[in-house]
């Protein structure tokens, strides 16, 4: 066993988990025993399921599908909506729990950890029983179940974590990933996606074993050089990245948002883009950023991503001009199709405080930064749901906040 010890933490179908407690509460079913989704208006055809059950899962229901057909595939199902400030709630919860074990944890999700429990023997001599210690503390006192992974890095932790669930512990050290993970299907390594996994079948490679002893050179062939170092050490195990309990200087600020009903036309689209913008805009200016590149994301309902970013000619912090060009970008990209995800991203910061002086004063631009003082200064003192643009406001009937972290946004 190696000195380094890392705990991976992640809640059990965490939104549907999160709603049976809530509705347990209420003398409701526990969602989590019958078949069950959290998901939109069953009503409205453009509804999909944002999480499911581990029953609802047997009847072949799948995240993000619609909610009619999930009703075809089970008639009997549970559909309960959303309640992001309760799933915060319980996100915070879990994570203090957590947090008292060791100094350092950090947040991966809005429903997963990873502790760096490394030097910590002397206090928790034996890290499995801890492991089962936290896991049943935090069933105890918040009635919601995790599964706890343990390993000499990140990368074996959350593997190990994604063994049987729920409410489990597993190890996978070096010497057990030969036969824990090397049999598993190549598409479960973490980070390997749907067209990495299609292009490594094609060609024989089905398991993480078969990828594990594939020469580098090899991949390279299938995948290009760095994607091939990438997945060949991640099929060894190998892993040196640290648990980060502090963020480091953001390289960029994402936001995103899954929507319960299909975005068809640009002005429910900009809706969005604008509210995102004022989110990630909000948060660049506090760390005292300002952005040179600005990109759009975009799902449909095949679940194809598509993106178009573009290079700005001066560093900005202004939401309007963040704004603008998202919604240039999404013109000159999107061509129609209903879309199940929008997200905006700005990157490229720079911190220096530079900017470019003109001879001539851009009233209105000075105008809009006056602005956005303005509704950073509100939200500083009365939180972030204090004040809201005019044209943002409706934007929460058809949203279904996926949530990279607590605050909606990804530091890169």
């Amino acid at each position: 066993m190696s000195d380094k010890l890392i705990f991976h933490i992640d809640v059990n179908s965490a939104f549907v988990s999160w709603s049976a407690v809530e509705m347990l509460k209420k003398g409701g079913p526990d969602l989590r025993e019958v078949p069950s989704i959290v998901g939109g208006d069953p009503s409205s055809r453009r509804s999909i399921v944002a999480a499911k059950s581990i029953p609802a899962k047997k009847y072949g229901i799948v995240t993000g599908e619609p909610v009619a057909l999930a009703l075809r595939k089970c008639p009997d199902l549970v559909i309960v909506p959303s309640n992001f400030d309760w799933y915060v709630r319980c996100s915070r919860a879990f994570k203090a729990i957590c947090q008292e074990y060791t100094p350092t944890m950090q947040s991966f999700s809005i429903d997963e950890v990873f502790l760096d429990m490394s030097g910590m023997h002397l206090i928790y001599p034996n890290p499995i029983a801890t492991a089962h210690e936290i896991k049943d503390r935090i069933y105890r006192e918040l009635g919601f179940t995790v599964n706890v992974g343990i390993a000499s890095n990140k990368l074996c932790a959350k593997m190990a974590s994604d063994f049987e669930k729920p409410n489990k512990v597993h190890t996978l050290f070096t010497d057990e990933i030969q036969a824990k993970m090397w049999p598993l299907p190549v598409g479960e390594l973490f980070s390997c996606g749907k067209s990495t996994t299609a292009r490594l079948k094609s060609v024989g490679i089905n398991t993480i074993g078969e990828l594990a002893q594939t020469p580098v050179s090899q991949l390279s062939l299938i995948l290009g050089e760095r994607a091939a170092n990438h997945f060949h050490n991640y099929a060894n195990g190998i892993d040196n990245s640290p648990v980060v309990d502090e963020p480091e200087d953001a390289k960029g600020y994402s936001a995103e948002n899954t929507v319960e009903d299909d975005l068809v036309d640009l002005e429910s689209i900009n809706r969005l883009l604008l509210a995102q913008a004022d989110v990630v805009a909000a948060r660049m200016r506090a760390d005292d950023g300002k952005c040179r590149c600005v990109g759009v994301t975009y799902r449909t309902l095949d679940f194809t991503n598509r993106s178009h970013q573009v290079k700005l000619s001066e560093p900005t912090d202004v939401t309007e001009i963040i704004y603008q060009t998202a919604k240039k970008l999404m013109k000159e990209s999107w061509h129609g199709e209903p879309l199940r995800l929008i997200g905006l991203s700005i990157s490229d910061i720079d911190r220096g405080g530079f900017e470019q002086m003109t001879l001539f004063v851009d009233e209105n631009k000075e105008k809009r930064k006056a602005l956005d003082g303005a509704l950073d200064s509100i939200r500083g003192k009365f939180g972030n749901g204090s004040v809201q643009r005019a044209s943002t406001m409706d934007t929460s009937r058809y949203v279904n906040r996926k949530f990279k972290a607590e605050n909606e946004i990804d530091r890169k």
